[in-house]
């Protein structure tokens, strides 16, 4: 924290010191403006990025007095929701900050960082891992030999994500007739997630994830595929999330009749009285 504060009050120290003596010739005189600038803009730079900090971790505390004392009801909720937002545009800000400097002054970025950089808390252990090894020098940089041994090698990671792939599966099914009684045969053909849909199972789970899941609207999700060349109608989308609620009614009676067996059922009412309550002045 005071690290915080002093970097938020940087920009009102002087650059210079009333007995820093100043240079004699022009180009030292250039290279002294060139370094205070430098200095200035670091300052500012972590002027705002303190500010913006102190503003996340009150919005931090907020958040975590909210879901400890606030109520637990819808409203509560949704206040922890617009506190996240506010949370994530801060960070973004904070990020946008600290780079800008990195990029206008990279040593003393590195020197005066307040933070780590932020990365993912857990990745899976089954993760794959691709390994791209970069091309080895020929000659030694600094004086040209050619006589090179290998002492070890540094390791760098970065997450990366391939974008999803498209395909069309096809599947064969081969005739075959009988020599003796000239019958024709053939396997069965495949079962489907819906009647008549062309529409595979992992598709069909993307996009009801993300209807029910992420609550991406159906248009959105149409937009989102055509980017990637997909051209799929909202009604066509419809027909399919449909045809998957009718598949999946079996399973959610037995769900049904799984909760209503217990003795006594604890619900949050909240939604469903103001959804009343807005009927009723709509009438």
């Amino acid at each position: 924290m005071p690290a915080i504060f002093a970097a938020k009050y940087a920009l009102l120290r002087p650059v210079t010191t009333p007995f820093a003596p100043l240079p004699n010739d022009l180009a030292s005189a250039h290279a002294m403006i060139l370094a205070q600038r430098a200095a200035l803009i670091a300052a500012q730079s972590e002027a705002k990025v303190g500010a913006l900090e102190i503003e996340r971790l009150k919005l931090l505390l907020a958040k975590a007095r909210r879901e400890q004392f606030g109520q637990s009801s819808e409203r509560g909720k949704l206040l922890v929701e617009q506190l996240e937002l506010a949370i994530e545009d801060l960070e973004e800000t904070q990020a946008e900050e600290e780079t800008k400097a990195e990029i206008a002054a990279p040593k003393a970025a590195a020197q005066t960082r307040q933070r780590a950089p932020r990365g993912p808390r857990k990745l899976p252990d089954d993760l794959p891992v691709e390994r791209v090894v970069e091309p080895a020098p020929c000659a030694c940089g600094k004086c040209g030999g050619l006589r090179l041994r290998k002492l070890g090698e540094v390791v760098s990671k970065t997450l990366e994500c391939e974008p999803r792939r498209w395909k069309i599966v096809e599947r064969v099914r081969e005739k075959f007739a009988c020599r003796d009684c000239e019958a024709i045969t053939e396997p069965p053909a495949p079962s489907h997630p819906i009647p008549r849909g062309f529409a595979g199972p992992s598709l069909l789970a993307m996009i009801l994830v993300g209807k029910f899941g992420d609550h991406l609207p159906l248009n959105r999700q149409s937009a989102a595929f055509a980017r990637e060349g997909i051209e799929l109608d909202v009604s066509t989308l419809a027909d399919w999330v449909g045809g998957c609620v009718a598949a999946l009614d079996p399973i959610l009676a037995e769900l049904r009749g799984h909760v209503l067996a217990a003795e006594r059922l604890h619900v949050d009412d909240s939604v469903l009285r103001k959804h009343a309550e807005r009927m009723i002045c709509m009438v």
